[in-house]
């Protein structure tokens, strides 16, 4: 096995779900730490076998229950300190459904539900900034 001389920092992905002409957002609430019971967006941990979309798709769907839905890429996220566990980098992606899909939340999610991006919840980690960017890609 290769031993890199630099760290590698953990990779994840995160999936603005929007709907509707008012851009509802789909948010989860969290179960575990970090930012237990905060609402955020639906994403998590890359799997090792799995391309950027398959990773963000499996999320979505296990968190949610959303499945059959078009990614686009919003954009990579990577402040040294935007998650407390350690370098997180964070690949974020947006699909746009007509009407809010009926949600389920599962996995690491204790909620999911629906908000209006005009009042959003406060979020956990960088989301609301994730959210913003999705947004002013779709103007």
């Amino acid at each position: 096995m290769f031993c890199y001389d630099y760290p590698r920092p953990a990779v994840t992905v995160d999936i603005v779900v929007l709907s509707g002409e008012v851009r509802d957002v789909l948010l989860i609430q969290r179960k575990h730490p970090p930012f237990e019971g905060y609402w955020a967006l639906p994403g998590g941990f890359i799997e090792m076998e799995e391309s950027l979309e398959v990773s963000a798709l499996r999320e979505l769907e296990e968190e949610t229950g959303v499945t059959n839905v078009r990614l686009t890429e919003v954009g990579v996220f990577g402040d040294p300190l935007r998650d407390p566990r350690g370098r997180v980098i964070t690949i974020a992606y947006v699909a746009v459904v007509e009407n809010p899909l009926n949600v389920k939340a599962g996995s690491d999610a204790s909620e999911a539900s629906w908000f209006p991006n005009t009042e959003l919840p406060s979020l956990a980690f960088d989301h609301s900034q994730i959210i913003r960017k999705a947004l002013d890609k779709l103007k």
